[in-house]
């Protein structure tokens, strides 16, 4: 029986071991978005930098979602965006766990939202732990903030500047620091 591929198995979140034979494919995939990357950091025309975005994530990007960039993305097939949504220079995006950014989500500059992770014993350290992230409509993310695998970015809710969010945030609410805690309701 053939095993699934193994960019199936970490979007189900499953653990990869370095020496997974598969392993060599999630390299070979981020060259081949490396150079998609260069070319949509390069452009300038809205409409261009949407275009290759869809090639990147192999979605269609909507006219509505604006993009500044430079934006890196280290896979892209497993990256999700919404309507509406707008991404500000400088971002980070790990996606081989899985993003989705929902409709009219604002993303500041320098955010990262980073899917993967690894275990914590040294033996087994080089293994990839991926979890996805969830960002839900109208969430914004502040300036410099770093959204950590496994979490879900409540409706409406705000990440403060510089935060760095390790659990869940719940609609209607503003987190921040680190770890991110509730602020206040909105």
């Amino acid at each position: 029986m053939e095993s699934q591929d193994i960019f199936e198995r970490l979007r189900k979140g499953e653990t990869i071991s370095p020496n997974d034979p598969q392993a060599y494919k999630m390299r070979e995939e981020s060259f081949i978005t490396r150079k998609l990357l260069v070319q949509m950091n390069s452009a300038t025309d809205p409409k261009e930098i949407r275009d290759l975005l869809s090639q990147i994530t192999g979605s269609d990007i909507d006219e509505t979602v604006a993009v500044f960039t430079p934006l890196y993305i280290n896979y892209g097939k497993h990256t999700k965006i919404g309507k509406n949504a707008f991404i500000n220079f400088d971002c980070v995006f790990l996606d081989l766990g899985g993003i989705t950014i929902e409709d009219g989500v604002l993303i500041a500059p320098k955010v990262s939202l980073l899917t993967e992770g690894h275990p914590v014993s040294p033996p087994e350290r080089h293994s990839l732990v991926p979890k996805a992230i969830h960002i839900k409509k109208n969430a914004w993310i502040g300036a410099n903030a770093t959204i950590l695998q496994g979490v879900t970015i409540g409706e409406n809710s705000v990440v403060a500047a510089g935060s760095v969010v390790s659990s869940d945030v719940p609609d209607n609410v503003v987190v921040g620091g680190t770890p991110a805690k509730i602020i206040k309701e909105i």
